[in-house]
């Protein structure tokens, strides 16, 4: 019997935050998925608006299975929701996400478990909320400056997730960079998906919240760099501001890599963190 897949959706209030149609379509597009053994689960945040009764109907049409209770974020529902997981396989789709590619879990559960892999990551399409829609394409050399991937575009091995003892729920707004960190620092195996098969709505959270992501940035790099570069103040606003890494971190964090990467890591890292440079200038000039 082909391995359960669970997707974890968290929920508040779809029908007050006019969510009731994009939950819609992720729950009639996840049916229509050709591999047989998913399992959707529903982590409600206390909602009192009629979800509830609203899910109801899903349940007990055989969608879905829910749990209701009062919680303290985003990573705190994933996490409850990997506990009453039954999927080998886990991945977290936000009410306004969904995958559009039916065939894909089919394929992606063939392709981890033909690799033995822990994780995968892929391509995705990201819909901003001014509107317009970019590809996110994956960069996973630079997962240790910035998120790396789409999380969304992510499947990952229940049983890596419990023993990495889930998210960090005190990163409110970037527990999944942290995670992504701790499993490629781990060694996990990862294996990549070269589809595009998943649509998701970027939050607005960080970019409403940007002092609060770059700290929660430095409060990442310090937890789990500190043991291989001795971390203070000024090192670690320079890497979350401007992805400036000192090199003799730099020259430790290349080993998390395949030997063969070397080159791509180094290329990588100057990239973003010229990007970031500049970025940071034209913000400077724009102020003043």
């Amino acid at each position: 019997m082909e391995p359960m897949v669970t997707v974890i959706t968290p929920t508040h209030n779809l029908l007050q935050n006019n969510m009731a149609d994009s939950f819609n379509l992720l729950v009639q597009l996840l049916d229509m998925q050709t591999y047989p053994n998913i399992e959707h689960l529903i982590i409600d945040n206390g909602s009192d608006d009629g979800t509830i009764e609203f899910l109801k109907d899903y349940k007990n049409q055989g969608y879905l299975t829910f749990f209701s209770q009062r919680d303290t974020g985003k990573f705190n529902a994933y996490n409850k929701g990997v506990m009453h997981a039954k999927g080998k396989y886990i991945t977290f789709l936000s009410p306004d996400d969904f995958i559009h590619d039916v065939t894909a879990i089919y394929d992606i559960v063939n392709l981890m478990e033909n690799n033995n892999a822990d994780f995968t990551f892929a391509p995705a399409y990201c819909r901003h909320p001014e509107g317009f829609v970019f590809l996110f394409a994956p960069a996973m050399h630079t997962a240790f400056q910035v998120m790396p991937c789409a999380r969304q575009a992510m499947f990952f091995k229940k049983s890596m997730i419990e023993k990495e003892n889930y998210f960090d729920e005190k990163f409110k707004l970037m527990a999944d960079f942290d995670f992504i960190m701790r499993i490629i620092m781990k060694k996990y195996t990862p294996v990549y998906f070269d589809t595009n098969y998943v649509t998701y709505k970027l939050g607005k959270q960080v970019m409403e919240n940007e002092q609060r992501a770059e700290a929660e940035s430095k409060a990442i790099f310090n937890k789990n760099f500190r043991t291989l570069y001795p971390m203070n103040e000024t090192v670690l606003d320079k890497m979350a501001k401007y992805s400036e890494f000192p090199q003799e971190l730099l020259n430790k964090l290349v080993k998390f890599f395949p030997d063969d990467d070397r080159d791509i890591f180094f290329d990588r890292y100057e990239q973003l963190h010229q990007i970031r440079l500049n970025a940071a200038k034209a913000r400077e000039q724009y102020n003043n």
